[in-house]
């Protein structure tokens, strides 16, 4: 009897002990979780008052920049914006219904633009653009590719335009039957993740290739831009809507001239990286047998498809984005390079002359392209083609 007793008392201890325990428990993880929530509250509390102060001071620094901008005079404007304040008004007259739609953060359509313009035009960083414009960096990104994308989708058929009718023949000057020059320029990019061996090039960097068609005005009237820099510039025609287009006839309409009895379609210039076609013209490859009427041919055509290159240059002298690394994601490349394309053709049609300051010796343009091969390297030669190239031999001759 007394064995049970002294059970039943030391069980009932062993119970209360833990029951103890229990409640000593409970009430140190209350203390942890108390002192938890003053410490998520007190971080909340300082990083609301950091960053509710910080906007009022940006808002101030910046409006009172973009007032100053306003009553600057052309110099400043062509020097920062690439154009006058008045062709800047009316790019915002042209971008502000696509552009209204989509505001973003409550910021004019003038703020929008000019952010815009200023990270195309210069090699700024994202912080630096920030600061001057009293926006976050990611609101930079943001702003420049829907104002880019805003440029493409309102003024792309108006200013990256094929020539026909009378403008075809306003273009087929100087060279006979000559619609235009083609050539290819590397963009260059950091390097991609994904398959990045593709985008490296023979200059040893990463780039995207920019396909362009220019008139004798220095205007570009076709546009093809994404494929790898590692990609041939034949790779890239042959890929190209304009190739497409050439093939089925329906690049230029049936204005053919006699030229030494040969009827001659209009045409475009190339370099030798590019197929010898009825509809493209290139000049021959240096060799043993190199004649001297063959060496006149290519001295008057290179002259002619000189155009294409001047227009590079002045393409990236006019949006330096172009000419220096591009830290954007590669999906959103070629729409910045589009849209600089496109504005390129907005200031010559707005009488924005080329500034020569805005020249810069760049030893990697070109590099790439000068140094290919002077071979065909489809070895592809369309029926016709060569005896309309002899035929102009003869002419030039």
């Amino acid at each position: 009897m007394m064995n049970t007793l002294m059970r039943i008392y030391v069980d009932g201890l062993n119970d209360q002990n833990e029951m103890n325990i229990d409640v000593i428990r409970y009430r140190r993880m209350r203390r942890r979780r108390a002192r938890r929530q003053v410490v998520l509250q007190v971080r909340a509390l300082l990083f609301r008052q950091r960053h509710a102060a910080q906007p009022r001071v940006m808002v101030n620094r910046c409006s009172q920049w973009w007032d100053d901008a306003a009553h600057r005079d052309d110099v400043f404007w062509k020097k920062n914006f690439r154009m006058n304040q008045g062709v800047f008004r009316v790019l915002c007259d042209r971008l502000a219904p696509n552009l209204q739609r989509n505001a973003l953060n409550g910021l004019s359509v003038e703020r929008l633009v000019g952010i815009t313009i200023w990270r195309l035009a210069t090699p700024c960083e994202l912080r630096t653009i920030s600061n001057l414009f009293g926006v976050g960096r990611s609101t930079v990104c943001e702003v420049v590719h829907e104002v880019c994308g805003a440029i493409i989708d309102s003024m792309m058929e108006d200013y990256i335009v094929w020539p026909q009718g009378d403008c075809l023949r306003q273009v087929m000057n100087g060279f006979p039957q000559c619609a235009g020059a083609i050539d290819g320029t590397h963009i260059p990019i950091i390097a991609p993740k994904n398959n990045p061996a593709d985008y490296h090039n023979r200059k040893g960097w990463y780039s995207l290739i920019l396909q362009a068609v220019v008139d004798n005005k220095m205007r570009f009237t076709d546009v093809n831009v994404g494929f790898p820099g590692r990609a041939h510039d034949a790779r890239v025609f042959r890929n190209s809507a304009l190739y497409e287009k050439g093939e089925n006839g329906d690049l230029f309409p049936q204005w053919h001239r006699e030229i030494n009895g040969v009827q001659m379609p209009p045409v475009i210039l190339g370099d030798p990286a590019y197929p010898l076609l009825s509809w493209l013209m290139k000049g021959f490859s240096e060799g043993a047998n190199f004649r001297q009427e063959e060496r006149v041919f290519n001295y008057r055509l290179s002259r002619t498809r000189m155009v294409v290159e001047r227009e590079f240059g002045q393409l990236k002298g006019r949006w330096r984005i172009l000419m220096r690394r591009n830290d954007s994601a590669l999906r959103f490349v070629p729409k910045m390079v589009t849209a600089c394309c496109i504005l390129h053709n907005f200031c010559i049609a707005e009488n924005q002359a080329y500034d020569n300051d805005w020249n810069e010796v760049n030893e990697d343009e070109d590099i790439y392209r000068n140094h290919q091969p002077h071979v065909d390297p489809v070895n592809h030669v369309a029926v016709n083609a060569g005896d309309i190239r002899n035929a102009l031999i003869q002419y030039f001759a």
